[in-house]
């Protein structure tokens, strides 16, 4: 009976210890939250490929932690509610440790609660209008100060723009950033007369009228130049009425911030020659890492298939994410927020990014000119540029700074030296 006993309880440890080794082994859940369908789609779900890639690769390299990678997919369909919904059902039914996810600040927005009430972490990789930090998130896109405002000194510098059309899509990031700019142009001597602001619903499509009003701005004699936030798949509308009208790049010249290589994919980009994008990678940069990255993805989707500016960020959030879950030892949200900033990791244009305190990047500037084949020509690169919170050029936000490891605190204001509450823009 002493045997048996043995025997028994022998085996029990051994039935726990190898439950607990396959408990070790359990994949890790990677949450990708992108519109694949309704207007944004024709933008997010390239970065929901992205993810899938990383993972596959990550997997051939043996996990993270010795677990394996598993991608768990939802589709919030380009609605802003439901981005929210998606996010709770990840974190608590399918139980993911991280999100890769959101491209509109309105859903990122939307998606933000969510995570501050269950602690769940995520990777944001598309330019925005900052004035937010989050605990929660990590920005991998660029902040106003690593995008627009160095795409209107280069216009003002290099084109001599001196009438400003600000055109957008209506929602929170067109609108902030647009707010920005203007305190940013009327700063440097731009009177009112010369900036005009229009905003339109996603998915717009008569521009005929608002092209007319762009071109009666440069009535006066000035050089009229359009800074474009209009996002999604009314891009095409917009860049077709300009060539329609017959405006060449150098009768009016557009720097767009949500115009990549895959939305030009989809256009005929004969007559868009020369228009301009600003952002912080293009497929055209000639670097070891980024000849690389295309061949992996087009190895992966097709050789037909473009990289674009957040498909980098995408890469760079996921490199940081796993190297901070290596460095904590647990996919933990805690710990691993803990570990991740001031880690460093390869961009694809030859520098690294390093995670700030204030949860943004470096990151350096590009200006991009459209050539006929839908690449970019690179005219103007800068150093790495840390990611600014919040913009110096509005007064209620020059007063703030984050600091998450330092102050625990996304919205420290430096003149009562406390920390105060976040205000959403949603």
């Amino acid at each position: 009976m002493k045997k048996l006993t043995g025997i028994l309880m022998a085996t029990s440890a051994l039935t726990l210890a190898t439950m607990a080794h396959a408990q070790d082994g359990e994949p890790i859940k990677i949450g990708v939250l992108h519109s694949l369908s309704g207007t944004m789609a024709i933008s997010e779900t390239t970065l929901k490929d992205t993810v899938l890639m990383m993972v596959e690769q990550q997997n051939a390299k043996g996990g993270v932690l010795g677990r394996p990678l598993e991608a768990v997919v939802v589709d919030p369909a380009s609605d802003w509610p439901m981005f929210a919904e998606r996010a709770r059902e990840l974190l608590t039914v399918s139980e993911v440790d991280v999100i890769f996810g959101c491209w509109t600040s309105v859903s990122r927005k939307a998606v933000l609660p969510v995570l501050e009430e269950l602690n769940g972490l995520m990777f944001y990789p598309v330019q925005y209008e900052g004035e937010e930090s989050s605990k929660n998130v990590i920005y991998t896109g660029a902040a106003p100060n690593q995008q627009a405002i160095p795409a209107v000194d280069y216009m003002m510098e290099e084109l001599g723009v001196e009438s400003w059309a600000l055109l957008g899509t209506d929602y929170v990031y067109p609108r902030t950033t647009n707010n920005i700019l203007d305190a940013y142009l009327k700063a440097n001597g731009v009177a009112d007369e010369d900036i005009f602001v229009n905003y339109t619903p996603f998915g717009h499509s008569d521009w005929s009228r608002i092209v007319s009003d762009v071109v009666a701005l440069g009535a006066g004699g000035k050089k009229v130049g359009v800074v474009s936030t209009i996002n999604g798949d009314a891009n095409v509308g917009f860049y077709k009425e300009l060539a329609a009208a017959g405006i060449s790049s150098d009768d009016i010249p557009v720097m767009a911030f949500s115009v990549g290589e895959e939305e030009l994919s989809g256009l005929d980009t004969a007559n868009l020659e020369g228009h301009l994008a600003a952002w912080n990678y293009f497929q055209s940069a000639e670097t070891p890492e980024n000849e690389e990255f295309i061949a992996a993805w087009q190895d992966f989707m097709g050789p037909d298939r473009v990289t674009n500016d957040p498909m980098e960020a995408t890469m760079i959030g996921f490199s940081a994410w796993v190297a901070a879950v290596e460095a904590a030892g647990t996919t933990d949200v805690d710990p691993v927020l803990d570990a991740i900033v001031g880690i460093e990791v390869p961009n694809l244009t030859g520098g690294t990014a390093t995670v700030l305190p204030n949860h943004h990047i470096t990151k350096p500037v590009l200006i991009g000119e459209i050539r006929a084949d839908g690449q970019f020509d690179i005219v103007s690169q800068t150093e790495p540029v840390p990611g600014d919170a919040w913009t110096d050029h509005l007064p209620e936000s020059a007063v703030l700074e984050a600091d998450w490891p330092g102050k625990g605190c996304g919205m420290w204001n430096t003149e009562t030296d406390s920390c105060v509450q976040v205000q959403s823009n949603y």
